[in-house]
């Protein structure tokens, strides 16, 4: 039995996307590594998936980001 366990107090306004269970939560519900978050507003968080998928995409084309690429040529 936790005699000392914390609850992580959930502030209005502050809106989170939980991974868990796929839901949108105002106030953190869930705990920290099973959710996305804060987002300003409700809208924001239920596209959260979204927002991840697009920034992914983008990192992965960035060419500044490739481990297999090959090292720029120099004149020697």
């Amino acid at each position: 039995m936790a005699l000392f366990k914390k609850r992580t107090v959930g502030k209005p306004g502050e809106w989170y996307y939980c991974l868990v269970h796929q839901k949108v939560e105002e106030g953190p519900e869930c705990p920290a590594k099973d959710r996305f978050g804060p987002y300003a507003s409700r809208e924001e968080a239920q596209h959260a998936m979204d927002t991840a998928k697009e920034r992914n995409l983008e990192w992965e084309n960035d060419p500044r980001w490739h481990d297999n690429a090959t090292p720029p040529e120099t004149d020697a």
